[in-house]
């Protein structure tokens, strides 16, 4: 196996890569996803979330309110490294057991496990490569308020809320600059593939 760790800010073109590289073979982990998975009704996650911020961050069907959860913990910092603490263990837990399925599968994978935390949590995982996307703060800001709708407040503070680009390039083996075009985005996420991709069979 070759373990990948793709991270990157909000709406820099993480997503992007990591379905490149996807397209390519590589067997791809959605640390996102495993978020939703870690905190769905009838877990531990989800009951200790109640316990701490109550019962007005679940929908009526029982299931976590995202959005009532972020408008928590997106302007209070303390509040937002209480739920981390509940949740990262999980997803962790969640991450692990998928990277070790991958492994079973097939023992020379390549995998890219796209992860958000990673500055935060790097050390837990046996990564051989750490890929960054780069796209600058206004960059980001403009995609999340215009192809996202997302108000431009609520994009300031999700930015803020992540680790800071220097924190991100400090920890990088590799940089993907994702201020351009797709195109350029594609051609630099190629170039990388042809880096690590298996020796074909003889």
């Amino acid at each position: 196996m070759y373990l990948i760790g793709l991270t990157g800010g909000i709406a820099s073109g993480k997503s992007t890569i990591a379905k490149r590289l996807a397209e390519r073979g590589a067997v791809h982990i959605d640390a996102d996803q495993l978020s939703r998975e870690a905190v769905e009704p009838g877990t531990a996650a989800l009951s200790a979330i109640v316990d701490r911020f109550g019962s007005g961050i679940l929908q009526p069907d029982g299931s976590l309110d995202r959005a009532a959860l972020g408008a928590i913990v997106f302007s209070d910092p303390e509040a937002r490294q209480e739920l981390n603490a509940i949740v990262h263990p999980a997803v962790r837990n969640l991450g692990l057991e998928r990277i070790a399925e991958a492994v079973r599968m097939d023992p020379a994978a390549v995998v890219v496990y796209d992860i958000p935390l990673l500055v935060e949590s790097r050390n837990e995982y046996p990564f051989d490569l750490v890929v960054v996307a780069h796209a600058t703060p206004a960059t980001r800001l403009s995609r999340l308020t215009g192809i996202r709708g997302m108000p431009a407040e609520d994009a300031r503070q999700r930015i803020g809320a992540q680790a800071s680009d220097e924190e991100r390039l400090a920890v990088a083996d590799v940089v993907i600059d994702t201020d351009g075009s797709i195109d350029e985005t594609l051609a630099q996420t190629d170039r990388l593939w042809e880096q690590v991709r298996p020796a074909p069979a003889l």
